[in-house]
């Protein structure tokens, strides 16, 4: 049935949508927000099949030290290498702000005598031992098909069809009565425009296909970008490079200097121009002979196996129309996003949001009609046209996060979100921006960690409070 069709029907069952109790769900992606979801809706009695192309529980958080053969990862045929982490990464924010609200992110026993890590910025392999703890507890694996990858996804008249392919090469062809796409947004990249880059001779390469520094041992690399990915990948690679020079629009124009503690470290505003004897010109000016670019630009949403004929796009990083983020209007509930929003608490947004969809999917919960919820898709835009923010920050929250994540939160019955928690964000944000090469090491917020432990304690989610809770958690 065509996606037209599909609308009309939709809106004349919507009305007795609030007498489905349990549906059959496909949740695409085994990661964090996968994960979650899959619980949410378990707890709604709806039934649930997590399809996940790995082989293991954790999404963009399973290391691999592979990497794919396109450097820039532009190749539509490429073979596909789904994990952008490298090794060296580290949390961005403390970890008691990141985890589930019913399950905190904090240190825990070995299990099968796997080493953890106790730091309050722990490294990615922490973080996917904290997501096998959560699958283990509470027994999601049963729901996943490992190593299955959703090819299609299209209205099949009331319902969903599902179609998949699995490593042994065996087709899937299923109906569902929903679909949640949980499938991240850390596997395509974005490559920036740099004026003569065709004719520019060295290297390239985006921090997606990044794993450790050895490459550029004695080279000369230009960094685009200076947040999260960037600023440690410079750091990363400055180790072993005669020069590191990092491009970011963030750095007023004529900005050129060393970065303090750094003998070959420097920064510069976006890059004007790369010529084809190799020299990479900046804004400000100064002229470098490069070998290498990194691209540290981030990534394009991306739903490859998604057909809606064209109802659903993604525009600059812009995917609607959505409501709330989460859920396209003339397709709703059948369909739903989980993870889209960014500058934000992840893990926790992931939770609300699987609450939200999974009461919405029993019956619980009503959503307004299709106007009501394409006035306030249109709404959103205008503000953000208003405040000159470009299309692909939509689902950037930053500022609104709180406002987000309390409204979710009064949708599904839950309690507002914890005022340390987003304290703790916002104090990591600052830290990150101002201090990031100690940020993870050094914080004044100690408080913070107390309350956390406090709250955790009280709401009977850990048994006793850690002997080394006031100190320095290095």
């Amino acid at each position: 049935m065509s996606t037209e069709r599909h609308i009309e029907r939709n809106k004349k069952m919507a009305p007795a949508q609030s007498t489905i109790k349990s549906l059959h769900v496909a949740v695409i992606g085994a990661g964090a927000a996968g994960l979650v979801a899959a619980r949410e809706l378990r707890r709604e009695n709806h039934s649930v099949v997590v399809f996940e192309r790995d082989s293991k529980v954790g999404g963009l958080w399973v290391y691999t030290p592979e990497s794919e053969v396109d450097p820039l990862s532009l190749d539509p045929n490429r073979t596909i290498v789904h994990s952008s982490v490298y090794d060296s990464l580290r949390t961005n924010l403390p970890r008691e702000c990141m985890g589930y609200r019913d399950f905190p992110f904090v240190s825990r026993p070995e299990h099968d005598g796997d080493s953890r890590d106790s730091r309050r910025y722990p490294s990615h392999r922490e973080v996917l031992a904290y997501l096998e703890d959560f699958a283990r507890e509470f027994k999601l694996v049963e729901m996943v098909r490992f190593n299955t990858e959703v090819t299609l996804v299209e209205a099949d008249g009331l319902k969903w069809r599902v179609q998949s392919k699995n490593s042994d090469g065996i087709f899937g062809d299923e109906i569902f009565d929903a679909v949640v796409v949980c499938n991240g947004h850390y596997t395509e990249p974005r490559v920036a425009h740099v004026p003569g880059i065709d004719s520019w001779p060295g290297k390239q390469i985006h921090s997606h296909n990044y794993r450790v520094p050895d490459q550029f041992k004695d080279q000369v690399v230009v960094v685009i970008g200076n947040f999260a990915s960037g600023a440690d990948i410079s750091r990363d690679i400055k180790e072993v490079a005669k020069e590191v020079h990092i491009a970011s629009r963030s750095n007023p124009s004529q900005t050129y200097k060393l970065l303090p503690g750094s003998e070959n470290l420097w920064l510069h505003p976006m890059i004007k121009n790369a010529n084809e004897d190799g020299s990479i010109v900046f804004e400000n000016g100064k002229v470098v002979q490069a070998d290498t670019i990194v691209h540290c630009t981030g990534y394009k949403y991306y739903f490859p196996f998604l057909n809606t004929n064209g109802y659903i796009t993604v525009e600059d990083n812009c995917v609607g129309p959505l409501y709330k983020h989460v859920f396209p209007p003339a397709l709703s509930p059948g369909l739903s996003f989980i993870g889209l929003p960014w500058m934000t608490l992840l893990f926790p947004m992931f939770e609300l949001q699987s609450k939200w969809v999974a009461a919405v999917l029993s019956g619980r919960i009503k959503l307004p009609s299709e106007e009501k919820m394409m006035e306030d898709v249109t709404a959103d835009y205008a503000i953000r046209d208003t405040h000159g923010f470009p299309k692909r920050y939509t689902h950037r929250l930053g500022a609104g996060n709180v406002q987000y994540l309390n409204w979710i939160a009064e949708q599904v019955g839950a309690p507002p979100g914890e005022q340390w928690r987003f304290q703790e964000l916002d104090g990591g944000y600052v830290r990150l921006a101002t201090q990031p090469e100690t940020f993870r090491d050094k914080w004044d917020d100690d408080h913070l960690i107390v309350e956390a432990y406090e709250d955790f304690l009280r709401q009977k989610l850990i048994k006793s409070l850690p002997s080394e809770l006031l100190e320095s958690g290095k």
